[in-house]
């Protein structure tokens, strides 16, 4: 090997060493702190909206206090038969909700079992099926139906959809009137000329009446899902070969899911509070009665509008108490509703 070679060997050890060398001196990273600061119109914006939160969440807390210390004596007075009680004779000491509080129940399950198959249908057929042209005016007359007065749509069931579901209700007894819900004392099927008023002012009349009050607000939750859909995995589908009716089974559907239950459970919050409407249709009655096609039923809210003026004392905190065991069960049911929303997967994006 010659000098000149053993010159550049040299040279060549030298260059790589100092980078190492370099390498090992140099100092440990540190991961650089970033300092969000907002302005001043975030700042606002963030308190603005931190106590909207909070003043809501104070006057539902105040609310529920305010039903609690004004129920109390009732509550104490009945204990808990105050939940198994189906009659309402607050003078006597015999009084509970079981009897108003399975009628709200059940016209709830009316209204939903109505409402959900036509606000999935409307809503599917605005996102996925109506041309552009078209759905703006869906959606403005599906808004539209949300606004209107809760005594318009008890006025119309009153005096519109009650003699005209008559005969509806008259077939489902004939048909099925060996299930219990179906079943109406006082009736027979076989004969068409019987009384048609065993089928009035029943919580039938009432949870239909109510669906169309609940369908709007189903509607918009599922329709705001429906959109969010991401695009990529409708395409995907199409590509595949997929016809509209299996893209929405396989794709909107499933993406939907929790939206869709969630919707449904927000309007079942709604229908449970439902008052004007269903005090304009049904006939009160203190009985435990599972015939949602027979006359005579209740709900708590309609009890409380219909007492509240003729009651005081023991009677009046008895509404109260009432009022609070509804307050309860619209909360949970509310929050239940926005769980699933939260849950679902309506705010995924495309991925294509």
């Amino acid at each position: 090997m010659t000098a000149i070679d053993q010159e550049v060997l040299g040279v060549e050890a030298v260059t790589t060493s100092l980078p190492r060398v370099a390498a090992e001196n140099a100092p440990v990273p540190v991961p650089r702190t970033i300092d969000a600061r907002r302005g001043r119109g975030d700042r606002v914006f963030f308190r603005g909206a931190s106590a909207s939160g909070m003043v809501v969440l104070a006057i539902m807390g105040a609310v529920g206090v305010f039903l609690a210390i004004e129920a109390k004596q009732a509550l104490v007075k009945a204990g808990p038969s105050f939940l198994t009680t189906a009659e309402w004779e607050p003078d006597r000491g015999r009084f509970g909700i079981a009897a108003v509080m399975l009628g709200t129940v059940l016209i709830a399950v009316v209204a939903v079992s109505v409402a959900l198959p036509i606000a999935l249908g409307t809503a599917l057929f605005i996102t996925e099926v109506a041309p552009t042209w078209l759905r703006s005016w869906l959606i403005a007359l599906v808004d539209l139906m949300a606004a209107v007065p809760s005594v318009v749509y008890g006025l119309w069931g009153l005096f519109f959809l009650q003699g005209n579901i008559i005969g509806l209700s008259r077939w489902f007894n004939t048909w099925f009137g060996w299930l219990p819900f179906f079943k109406v004392t006082g009736s027979d099927p076989d004969n068409p000329l019987s009384n048609a008023s065993v089928y009035t002012a029943s919580t039938f009349i009432a949870g239909v009446v109510v669906a169309m009050m609940v369908m709007p607000i189903a509607c918009v939750v599922m329709r705001q899902v429906f959109s969010q859909v991401p695009p990529g995995e409708r395409e995907g589908a199409y590509a595949l070969g997929s016809t509209r009716w299996g893209m929405i089974r396989v794709v909107a559907l499933p993406f939907a899911r929790g939206g869709i239950i969630g919707g449904t459970m927000l309007g079942l919050g709604r229908a449970l509070g439902e008052t004007i409407a269903v005090v304009l249709i049904i006939s009160p009655s203190f009985k435990i009665n599972f015939h949602v096609l027979e006359a005579g039923a209740n709900s708590v809210s309609s009890l409380i509008a219909i007492r509240y003026n003729e009651t005081s004392g023991v009677g009046l905190s008895a509404l109260f108490a009432a009022g609070l065991v509804l307050f309860v069960l619209t909360l949970i049911v509310n929050f239940t509703a926005s769980w699933f929303i939260s849950r679902s997967r309506s705010g995924a994006g495309s991925e294509a």
